[in-house]
Parts: C-alpha cells; sequence; structure tokens
C-alpha cells in the first residue's frame, strides 16, 4: 500500500458512520449512532453465524461488541488521533438465535488522557440480556496514530 492510500482517521470515522467497514461487511453487522461516546452495532443474525449447536458463535457476538466500543471510544477523540484495544472481556448471558436482530449498546465509561475503559451490552430484538463485554483502549497520538 503505498502512501497515498493509507486512510486517515477522518476517513475511518467516515468509513465507519457509512457501513463502509471490511469486517461489517463480512459478518454483516451495521454501526449507528455514532457521537460522543455512543455508538450501536446491530446485525439480523443468520445461519450463517452459528455454532455447530446452531446459536450465535460467540466470536460473532465478540465482533459486534469490539466494533461498537471501539468506534464509540473512537468518537471521542481529536482527528489526528487513533487508538488500539489493549484487552477484551466477554460474558455470555443466554444463547442469540440466527433470525434475530443483536444489537451491541456501548457507552464510553471513562478513564484517563492515553487509556479509556468502555462497556457494551448485547440484547436481542425482546431488548433480553445475550452478553456484556469491556474494553481497555489506548489512544495513539502522534507518530503511533500515523497509518491507523
Amino acid at each position: 500500500m503505498s502512501t497515498q492510500e493509507i486512510p486517515s482517521q477522518a476517513d475511518f470515522r467516515e468509513r465507519a458512520k457509512t457501513n463502509d467497514v471490511p469486517i461489517a461487511r463480512l459478518i454483516g453487522f451495521e454501526v449507528k449512532d455514532i457521537a460522543g461516546g455512543r455508538a450501536t452495532v446491530v446485525l439480523a443474525a443468520g445461519p450463517q453465524h452459528a455454532n455447530p449447536m446452531g446459536t450465535l458463535h460467540g466470536g460473532i457476538l465478540c465482533d459486534i461488541a469490539d466494533a461498537a466500543m471501539g468506534i464509540a471510544f473512537a468518537s471521542t477523540l481529536a482527528p489526528d488521533e487513533s487508538f488500539t484495544t489493549v484487552e477484551l472481556k466477554i460474558n455470555f448471558f443466554r444463547p442469540g438465535l440466527a433470525g434475530t436482530t443483536q444489537s451491541g449498546r456501548k457507552r464510553s465509561c471513562g478513564g484517563g488522557h492515553t487509556i479509556g475503559y468502555v462497556e457494551c451490552t448485547i440484547t436481542d430484538e425482546e431488548n433480553r440480556l445475550i452478553a456484556k463485554a469491556a474494553s481497555t483502549c489506548m489512544a495513539l497520538r502522534g507518530q503511533k496514530a500515523e497509518g491507523r
């Protein structure tokens, strides 16, 4: 990839708002309501998201939680800043089912100048709790943010 092809942070934010993100296209989730430390990721779950038992694969739930938390955290950063996730944890409370809509809603919970702690709740279309996730993100500035 040449330097001209490296997306800027502003490009990342626009791609997230328009759902032009490769992992979103691959899995099939949509990002909604990005602003001020909040983001919602919605997935219309189908048979392609199932594990061998026929319920939603835990990795899919991790993906939508990670996306919601990362995008919400990124929405609090300056245009020339980026971030990386340094830790992700998830607890599953009930199986998600194919044919239902799963929503990961995230709100930035706080942190310092460089490290932020974020949480996400994943619910089904009946607003039943499916999983809760938490993540630690690290803001990247200057050279560390270049090309990310």
